[in-house]
């Protein structure tokens, strides 16, 4: 769901989330999260690892972006855009030695 149309007080599924669309849920669901208040206190890159080891291949990092987006959002943050999140996490990679 585009973050302009997120409303706390709605949040019933994951397509509810900011970002989430039916192919990101379904990523979710891989992970084993089916509603939004699985994501709460998850770490992003927790789960963008998780997700490259199920689809057995790097998956495209924009997508933890989007991870980053929505456990910042369950953990009371404003909902961004997926792309507010890009220099944070090439930074967070790069610190980690892994670009």
């Amino acid at each position: 769901m585009s973050p302009a149309k997120v409303s706390r007080e709605r949040l019933r599924s994951l397509t509810d989330l900011p970002n989430i669309g039916k192919a990101c849920a379904e990523d979710l669901r891989r992970l084993g999260i089916t509603r939004p208040e699985h994501l709460r206190a998850a770490d992003p890159y927790a789960l963008y690892e998780q997700l490259c080891i199920v689809q057995q291949q790097r998956v495209d990092p924009c997508m933890l972006d989007v991870f980053i987006s929505i456990t910042r959002f369950m953990d009371g943050g404003d909902a961004q855009p997926w792309w507010a999140y890009t220099a944070e996490r090439k930074a967070t990679l790069a610190e980690r030695g892994r670009v």
